[in-house]
């Protein structure tokens, strides 16, 4: 028996690989002047891209996302997600460049954009340049850490955004593998208090891990009320410091295994490749499943497919490319047990 064999062909048949989040407008810049910043905290990472996004051109980034597009051409993905940086620093620069690789490749690969918001969203420019971009995204982005201290603000923003406009949101939460955060409980909270269940997917949720198991149950369950799905990028936070404070026995990974039980979708993600922020990223997809499912002791190869393809789909509003042997979208039951009981 192959079990990696067995997986990838379940892939094929569902069409294909679903990188759910990435940043293709930053990938492979890294270079002689960003190396030197790489053991950089994540916070200075965040205005450390700003030298990046100023001296490119809409050329350079336009390069930078078709080269990463290729990739995923050549792994056989089908459909991607991509944030894209708008803002004061970089200007309208990624959007002219998402346009043009839309036109260059929509009809090869299926893609939304996401406006990042490294800049926050409430600051009188930052809210000038996240209404400017949310016109022109397929989903709405959000990174409440950069409002910090104004959280719920920043998510009120974005969720009444929307709403108004029609469009999903994806929000980087709950990234510094701490019980200090709290991000993924507030956005559930604030997803059911805006009525928008079904509609919002968290990135990352790295820091559910550090909670006491009675504490993370009850997060699951409020998840599972506001429909909340989550996306994982498991080698992009694999490399978390250790730290001294005390918590759970756990690792860096999203806590799939046991997201699974509450019947929470989970999708998977590359999130950066060749830059300041993941040097060695690159963008391999099996990679990304192959560390989840050890990490997380996922073995089967139905609720593995689910998360590298169909649940994709779903968390970026899209439908299968492919003919469905089933009606069934969910997986089965016995499968989930299997996973308790390993």
């Amino acid at each position: 028996m192959n079990l990696k064999s067995e997986l990838l062909a379940k892939i094929s048949e569902q069409g294909g690989w679903v990188n759910t989040h990435a940043h293709f407008d930053r990938a492979y810049s890294l270079d002689e002047n960003s190396v030197k910043e790489i053991y950089a905290p994540l916070k200075k990472k965040w205005d450390i891209v700003d030298t990046l996004k100023r001296s490119s051109s809409v050329d350079q980034v336009y390069n930078r996302m078709s080269r990463a597009t290729e990739l995923m051409l050549q792994q056989g993905v089908q459909a991607f997600g991509s944030f894209i940086d708008v803002d004061e620093a970089i200007g309208e620069k990624s959007i002219l460049a998402a346009e043009k690789l839309r036109a260059e490749y929509g009809n090869r690969i299926q893609m939304k954009f996401v406006n990042q918001t490294l800049k926050g969203v409430l600051e009188k420019d930052a809210r000038y340049w996240f209404d400017k971009a949310v016109e022109f995204v397929d989903i709405i982005g959000g990174l409440p850490a950069k409002d910090a201290g104004r959280e719920g603000e920043h998510l009120d923003l974005l969720l009444s955004t929307g709403k108004r406009l029609n469009k999903p949101v994806h929000v980087h939460v709950d990234q510094f593998n701490t019980d200090e955060e709290s991000e993924t409980e507030l956005l559930a909270q604030k997803v059911i208090e805006h009525g928008m269940q079904g509609m919002v997917s968290a990135i990352h949720c790295i820091s559910l891990a550090a909670h006491p198991k009675a504490k993370r149950e009850s997060i699951y369950e409020l998840m599972r009320e506001a429909q909340l799905s989550v996306i994982s990028c498991p080698v992009a936070w694999i490399d978390h410091p250790r730290t001294e404070r005390l918590a759970p026995s756990h690792n860096a990974i999203t806590p799939v295994d046991e997201m699974i039980q509450y019947g929470i979708k989970v999708a998977i993600g590359t999130d950066n490749i060749s830059d300041v922020y993941k040097p060695f990223g690159d963008g391999d997809m099996w990679t990304e499943i192959k560390l989840l499912l050890e990490a997380c002791k996922i073995y089967q190869p139905n609720v593995l497919a689910e998360i590298a393809t169909k649940n994709g789909l779903e968390v970026l509003g899209l439908e299968p490319t492919f003919q469905r042997k089933s009606t069934s979208s969910s997986i089965p039951a016995n499968e989930i047990n299997t996973i308790q009981s390993i």
